[in-house]
């Protein structure tokens, strides 16, 4: 893995091609940009996502960190990316498994799964954050990547769309808790469900008594 380079600071950033570029003119040609969606709530998968914009990617498609788009957009792009990207991989990576490898752990394997499983196989990585998972592909870290990088931005709203349908779909098998609204997230409604109702098989059990435990403080 190279040294990772990027800023802490990325407010006002938009993505670009510079990383793909650069990899491009050091004779790489499939270049996936990885991101995740659900570190931090306390239920739900957390979904990872790798995107081979490839050569031909019209860049002219208004992609952006998923965070900063309206569902409605990610949405639109969503369906844009897996129509248009020369390749994609979306991987899934249950709470049980993440209470048994632990929430870093749980993601590096989905990036590695990701790196793994893309078809046409990727010859270089981006990576957003600064834990780059262990896989022969090589590449490197971009700390606010979904800010500055394209692909990884792409990458960023495949991930999130997936989680979020995944909530919306078990907000109807399991109505008292709200993940209709908070997709799982720490949210005040969400604590407070816990505590009234306890938790699903979806809920990451690693996560549960800090988070109870600050709700009812």
């Amino acid at each position: 893995m190279e040294k990772q380079r990027g800023s802490k600071n990325a407010s006002g950033l938009v993505p670009t091609l510079e990383f793909e570029t650069a990899a491009l003119n050091r004779g790489f040609r499939n270049i996936a940009g990885v991101d995740e969606a659900g570190r931090g709530p306390l239920a739900g998968p957390v979904v990872v996502a790798a995107v081979i914009l490839g050569e031909a990617w019209n860049t002219g498609h208004p992609l952006d960190d998923s965070k900063r788009l309206s569902a409605q957009k990610r949405e639109c792009l969503f369906d844009l990316v897996c129509s248009e990207a020369q390749a994609f991989k979306i991987v899934s990576i249950s709470p049980q498994e993440i209470d048994r490898l632990d929430i870093l752990q749980a993601t590096l394997f989905g990036m590695y799964r990701c790196l793994t499983e893309i078809e046409p196989a990727a010859d270089y990585a981006l990576v957003d954050g600064n834990h780059y998972p262990h896989t022969k592909v090589p590449g490197e870290t971009v700390i606010k990547g979904d800010a500055r990088s394209k692909s990884i931005a792409a990458a960023s709203i495949l991930a999130k769309v997936t989680r979020d349908r995944i909530m919306l779909e078990n907000a109807a098998r399991y109505p008292e808790w709200g993940f209709e609204s908070h997709k799982g997230y720490p949210t005040k409604m969400h604590r407070e469900a816990i505590a009234k109702y306890g938790l699903t098989p979806l809920h990451r059990k690693s996560f549960r008594l800090k988070p109870v435990q600050m709700s009812l403080l």
